[in-house]
């Protein structure tokens, strides 16, 4: 890997198509990055098929957020984006390897963290969570140590399985069943941190595969956890793959749970069936 930093171009294509005319589809898009500690935005542009106006914001996150409405019938909906990205090196201070629990005293820290300590729309914490996350870090003194354990063990424990799960699952299935996909994986490590005392959010966006180990999950958009380490800031901890979010990973979006941050999220009017497909690409430049 580039001590200098890589850059990354990413396609995402997700089409709708529908058994008869639809109307009145309003959608939400997460598909644009903004700057992170170790990445830097280079381009970013987004068609929407039939054409339409995107208006865009930030949302409570900070994330680049694209909305638009679509009135009229239509049958097919494309949308399609391209970001191109520069990757840093993942660094992480010594304070950020060996500091407990203790850091998150300091009154600004937990300001900043508090509402990912919280239960969200689709992470509880419920007893057989804490217990399980207890088992795991009690015999770790360092926040860093803690989340690699939790990681560590979902990766071992559960099974990367499509069609087990979908996007409504919750964490408490998905910790019952023992399988499913990245989005399960990720919200239940950051169930078990949270009630290990570790501020966890969701990040959602691609990974590069090929080279050294091969990496699960980038046939779609893909998800992982991010921990708040002490000096450092958030670093990500990915359980499908057991390895930290370092340059191979364009993150787009984070937030409590996927619920904040779903590439694309809408509704619309008509009794038509639906068919989505979704094409994803992710190349070093």
């Amino acid at each position: 890997m580039d001590s200098a930093g890589i850059t990354l171009a990413v396609r995402h294509r997700t089409v709708f198509r529908y058994a008869g005319a639809v109307r009145n589809s309003v959608n939400t898009l997460h598909l644009e990055p903004r700057d992170f500690r170790f990445q830097r935005k280079l381009s970013a542009f987004i068609k929407v098929i039939p054409a339409t106006r995107l208006r865009c914001f930030d949302d409570l996150f900070g994330n680049v957020t694209h909305h638009f409405e679509l009135g009229s019938a239509h049958e097919r909906l494309e949308i399609e984006s391209m970001v191109k990205v520069r990757n840093l090196p993942l660094y992480i201070t010594d304070r950020g390897y060996s500091d407990g629990l203790s850091y998150y005293d300091d009154p600004s820290i937990r300001e900043r963290c508090w509402q990912y300590l919280l239960e969200s729309r689709r992470v509880s914490l419920p007893p057989e969570i804490w217990r399980q996350a207890l088992d795991l870090t009690m015999a770790e003194n360092s926040v860093f140590k803690k989340a690699a354990a939790i990681m560590r063990w979902i990766y071992e424990e559960f099974t990367y399985e499509p069609g087990t799960t979908d996007v409504e699952t919750h964490l408490e299935q998905a910790f019952a069943l023992r399988k499913g996909v990245c989005q399960d994986f990720t919200h239940v490590m950051i169930g078990m941190c949270r009630s290990s005392g570790l501020p966890a959010r969701y990040a959602s966006g691609y990974i590069l595969t090929g080279g050294g180990k091969s990496l699960v999950g980038a046939q779609a958009s893909h998800a992982w956890c991010e921990v708040y380490l002490p000096e450092t800031g958030w670093i990500g901890f990915d359980p499908t793959n057991a390895v930290l979010a370092d340059q191979r990973y364009v993150k787009i979006a984070v937030g409590r749970d996927y619920a904040d941050v779903a590439p694309v999220q809408g509704s619309y009017m008509g009794g038509a069936g639906c068919r989505m497909e979704v094409e994803v690409s992710v190349e070093r430049l």
